[in-house]
């Protein structure tokens, strides 16, 4: 096998791990939530913002392993012009959901200081 195929293969594998964290993500934050809401160990509310953290932290790792996989399969395999003018715009697209994500979860923007729980 060719250079150019095994990275091919190596950024789909991450792309497939990518995809993979962020399906079992969802089922672990959904499990979590269930077994909360079942129990009634927390009120509604704050079993409701475990979950949409516990998904969104699923998301956020989810991407990030996609990216790789971008970068690995347009830089590495064949640099066009047009190759990386498409990576660059999903970066770009999946950067901003990263930080919406981020200042969702966190309640702040990235550089303001946290406030002690």
């Amino acid at each position: 096998m060719s250079f150019a195929g095994v990275v091919e293969r190596v950024g789909q594998g991450v792309d497939a791990a990518g995809v993979v964290i962020i399906v079992l993500g969802a089922l672990l934050a959904t499990a979590r939530f269930v077994q909360l809401v079942g129990r009634r160990r927390q009120p509604l509310q704050e079993s409701y913002r475990a979950y949409r953290q516990g998904l969104g932290r699923a998301i956020l790792l989810g991407l990030e392993f996609l990216v790789a996989g971008d970068i690995i399969k347009t830089v590495a395999v064949a640099p066009t012009f047009a190759g990386v003018g498409v990576l660059a715009l999903i970066v770009l697209v999946r950067t901003f959901l990263s930080f919406s994500l981020e200042v969702e979860l966190e309640n702040r923007l990235p550089w303001q200081p946290r406030t002690p729980s």
